[in-house]
Parts: structure tokens; sequence; C-alpha cells
């Protein structure tokens, strides 16, 4: 019995496709060969540990012994007993929709504004504000600032002007101590997004503002809007996707600052729960489906970014 027509059609149709691909790939074989190292450091360090994360998900495994499949355990229990785990969704919720966008839109006024400077002048303050983001010993700088006792640099200088009878644990009063971790992490933003957005601006044709200019644009708000913003839009979305991501899988700043864990985990976080399980109790079938949790949330996150920054 001879197959349907819309079969044979379907079966050449992707048969010429995967020639035409092939002889695109050859045709551009130089190119492929170049970005080659790096498919592969992305398949083994990213893509595979995306995959073996979510294969552990549905195990119960210690490190030591073999994986033992338990099914959906891991998520019944993660998602309806462990209320340590609903903490961490809270505050980590709390903490990303504050300074995710405080720290974009951060991002962009600064990177805006230095860029109006002189070169060599904006060569050293984009330095000045991006030596925080790879600073080593931060921490320290603010454990000091906040630190809880009558020595702490803020309590000291609050007690001296008679503002304190008694220094204010900034660190452990579970009402505020993620409060003062959000200050310090939007010290800490402009990093990679905010280098993208000098990038963006810089490659910004400058014929367009003439055009502008004839076309009726008489200020530098309507050039941002009208004309740089539109013509940034690949470094917008990335600058969206890197700084949700950062917010979202925060952990070392709030064990740095408040401590692992934190005083009634009020800076518990969702990646604190999986450093938790996965490099303290060793449950990594555990550990890797708080991973899989945060990587679908910050997924879906950055979908919506894609959406509501169009690149058409």
């Amino acid at each position: 019995m001879s197959k349907p027509v819309y079969q044979i059609k379907e079966k050449l149709h992707n048969k010429y496709n995967f020639k035409r691909v092939f002889k695109e790939i050859k045709r551009k074989k130089v190119c492929y060969a170049l970005i080659a190292p790096y498919l592969l450091l992305f398949l083994v360090f990213t893509v595979l540990p995306v995959i073996i994360s979510i294969v552990l998900s549905f195990t119960e495994y210690n490190v030591i012994e073999k994986p033992n499949f338990i099914g959906w355990s891991n998520y019944i229990q993660l998602l309806l007993d462990d209320r340590v785990f609903l903490i961490a969704v809270k505050n980590t919720f709390i903490f990303a929709i504050i300074t995710g966008p405080i720290s974009y839109f951060a991002c962009l006024i600064f990177a805006w504004l230095i860029n109006e400077l002189r070169p060599k002048l904006r060569a050293w303050v984009t330095l000045i504000f991006y030596a925080p983001s790879i600073s080593g010993n931060v921490f320290l700088i603010w454990t000091y600032i906040f630190g809880g006792d009558a020595y702490g640099l803020i309590n000291s200088t609050l007690m001296k002007w008679g503002f304190l009878n008694e220094p204010i644990l900034w660190l452990q009063d579970t009402a505020i101590n993620l409060k003062v971790i959000m200050v310090v992490q939007l010290w800490l933003s402009l990093g990679t997004s905010f280098l993208a957005f000098m990038g963006g601006l810089q490659g910004v044709d400058k014929s367009l503002y003439e055009a502008g200019a004839m076309d009726g644009i008489r200020n530098r708000w309507q050039e941002l809007y009208y004309i740089t913003l539109p013509s940034m839009k690949p470094q917008l979305i990335f600058g969206g996707v890197m700084q949700v991501t950062a917010s979202f899988a925060v952990s070392d700043i709030c064990s740095q600052l408040a401590g692992f864990p934190s005083p009634l985990y009020s800076a518990h976080t969702i990646g604190l729960h999986m450093m938790d399980y996965g490099t303290v109790r060793y449950e990594m079938g555990f550990a890797s489906t708080v991973a899989v949790i945060l990587f679908l949330i910050t997924t879906v996150t950055n979908s919506v970014i894609r959406k509501a920054v169009k690149t058409d």
C-alpha cells in the first residue's frame, strides 16, 4: 500500500532542508570551526550539567552511593513539606522584584550619563563604577559598616551624634537584615549589564541623531527614547536577563553578611537552600530538585523579559 502524498512531500521537504543546512555548514566551515571550542565548552559545562541535574532530581543520591530512582518524591517533599523552602522562595522573589528592576535601570542610567563624558574621563569613571562588582573582599567592608556592635561604622557614628542609645543589629535583626543586603546588592550591581549598556551606547550610529534633529527631536530625552534605546535592544535584553538571573540566584552575599543559615532564615534564598542540601548535607538529589525549580523560575522570567523588550 503506497504512502499518502502528504507524507512523501513531508519526507522530501525534510530531506531537502537537511541537505540545505549541511551545504550551508560546509560553505561556512571556517566560521563553525572557530565557534566549535566555545560550543563544546557550552555543551559540557552548561547543557550537560542541566540535563544531569534534571535526572538527579528524580533520585535519592548522597554522592557516595549510586543514585536511587524515587520518582516525584523530591518535588512533593520540596513543594508541600519543606517550610524553609517556602521562606526561601518568598525572600528570593522579594529580593528579585526590588533589586532586579532597580539595578537594571541604575545600570542603564549610569551608563547613559557616563557615556556623555570625554573618552579619557569616561574610561576612568567606568572603571570606578565597575570595580565593586569584581572586588573580592567587599563583604568585609560592608560587615564593618553594618557591624552590630558599638564599633560598627554606622552604629558608632549615629551613637556619637546622639541618634542612637544602643547599637542596632543590622545583619542579625530579622526585620531589617534582608533590606540591608538589598542595599549592598544594589551597590554591587553595576557589573556585566553596565558594560553591555556602555558598549551598546558606543555602537549607536551617530548619523541617526542628525537625522532625528531634522525630524523634530529637540532634547536628549527624546533622543534617548526615539533613537538610543531602539538602537540597543539586544543589549537591553541581555542586561535584563543578566540582572534578573543574578537577582534570583543570589546566595553568597546573604551568607557572607547574614550568616549561613541566617537568623530564623530571614535572609535565606533558593540559592542558599540548594547549597545547604548540596554542599552541607550532601543530598544531591534533593539539591538538584531545588536547582531545577530555580532554573524553571529564571527561564520563565527571562522569556517574559524577551517578550517585553522585542527585537523587531
